[in-house]
């Protein structure tokens, strides 16, 4: 047991944009997407959690704001309701992953905190490992189960 103490600012939540080059820009205070989009006009924003495997990319509305604590990815026009493959969303999985990183990941851990998962393009391509055995060392398998509590913020 022990006591965490830090000498950092505490963390803000941000929206954060990941642009089509990889770079990642964070906003502090809900901004509009038409704000965004003047700087680049060939480009729409998506939120990440409107994302699925082999459904249709939509845009978030110009006369929205990016929300705090959202992760939004500017896409080229020309991906705008098209389905999203697999391949595709390997891709921008990796991009937020090193983009994210770059922003801060890559510092001292904080008390609480989880280091980042990093996955390289191939390791997406090759999807889940098939075949691995189960409970056949000496010590038999263990039964798990979820224990869930309340997380207080």
């Amino acid at each position: 047991m022990g006591i965490c103490i830090s000498s950092d600012s505490p963390n803000v939540s941000t929206a954060k944009l990941i642009l089509s080059d990889g770079t990642l820009l964070e906003y502090s205070y809900p901004v509009k997407v038409s704000y965004v989009l003047h700087k680049d006009p060939a480009s729409f924003i998506c939120n990440s959690d409107d994302m699925d495997f082999n459904d249709v990319v939509t845009a978030v509305d110009d006369d929205d704001e990016l929300q705090l604590g959202q992760l939004y990815f500017a896409l080229p026009l020309e991906k705008l309701n098209k389905p999203l493959h697999a391949e595709d969303m390997a891709a921008l999985a990796v991009k937020a992953s090193s983009a994210l990183m770059k922003a801060g990941g890559g510092g001292s851990e904080k008390c609480g905190s989880r280091r980042a998962v990093v996955f390289s393009e191939e390791e997406l391509r090759k999807g889940p490992r098939k075949g691995v055995k189960k409970g056949t060392g000496s010590g038999g398998s263990r039964k798990f189960t979820a224990k869930l509590c309340a997380i207080p913020e």
